[in-house]
């Protein structure tokens, strides 16, 4: 943060200038910094957006839905079937929490493409920690439910003793780096979708208003594509969850 505010006006035109993170309420508590930034001003408005998306579709319920309540319908239909095709009947005790997850992501990379918005799903921050999240969740429902049997997940069923001390080892690895690939994933389709569209509109300015036209339709068309990442990101990030959730759960 110090590093953006003494080279901003270096950087102000840079690519990467967007996912500076600026206080707009500063707040220091005992030596701590814990002001109302941009990122936290954005995930508040992801959160307000998904309430009022449900309260709006919710306040007037009818036989024969409107067309934000058959939008809301068809969203939690979708979701609640992703989680009972991939988690099981028992993975529907988590639904609320995958939907939130769903919504959480969804709106903060839909709303990341708006003019002098902010996306705070480009922060590897964010996501690890939502990446996280899941991870130690899952965990600790698997570990709860099936207790030491839990490590079974790790062991080929019927494998020989030899193939046991060879596999747990990676098995346990391929588990254990799951919360950095969910999180780099989300991170990096993000931080790099949003930097080419950048670098393409600074292009319409510099080639000028004979050639610019060339960059402008490159723009239309990433930002189209961009709609698509998010909106698949969300779809990705949260099905992984469910699969993971699944392994907890059944433990395969």
């Amino acid at each position: 943060m110090e590093y953006a505010k003494e080279h901003g006006a270096a950087n102000a035109h840079g690519p990467m200038e967007q996912f500076d993170i600026v206080p707009l309420v500063p707040i220091h508590i005992g030596g701590y910094d814990i002001s109302f930034t941009n990122s936290a001003m954005f995930m508040t408005f992801t959160v307000i957006a998904s309430f009022l998306l449900f309260w709006g579709a919710t306040r007037q319920r009818t036989i024969v839905p409107g067309r934000l309540q058959a939008g809301v319908e068809l969203l939690y239909e979708f979701v609640a079937d992703m989680v009972k095709s991939n988690a099981g009947k028992e993975g529907m005790a988590f639904f609320p929490f995958v939907l939130t997850l769903f919504l959480f992501i969804l709106f903060g990379n839909v709303f990341g493409l708006l003019p002098y918005a902010f996306t705070f799903t480009s922060h590897i921050v964010v996501t690890g920690v939502m990446a996280g999240f899941v991870f130690i969740s899952v965990t600790l429902i698997g570990l709860f439910k099936h207790g030491f049997h839990f490590f079974s997940l790790f062991i080929p069923p019927g494998a020989p003793l030899p193939v046991v001390i060879g596999l747990f080892p990676l098995e346990m690895f391929s588990y254990l780096i799951r919360p950095f690939s969910l999180s780099l994933r989300l991170f990096a389709n993000m931080l790099a979708g949003h930097v080419l569209l950048k670098v393409l509109a600074g292009f319409i300015i510099s080639l000028g208003f004979l050639f610019g036209w060339l960059p402008f339709a490159a723009v239309v068309a990433v930002t189209m594509l961009e709609i698509l990442v998010a909106l698949i990101q969300a779809y990705v990030f949260a099905l992984l969850s469910c699969l993971y959730l699944n392994d907890a759960l059944n433990l395969h």
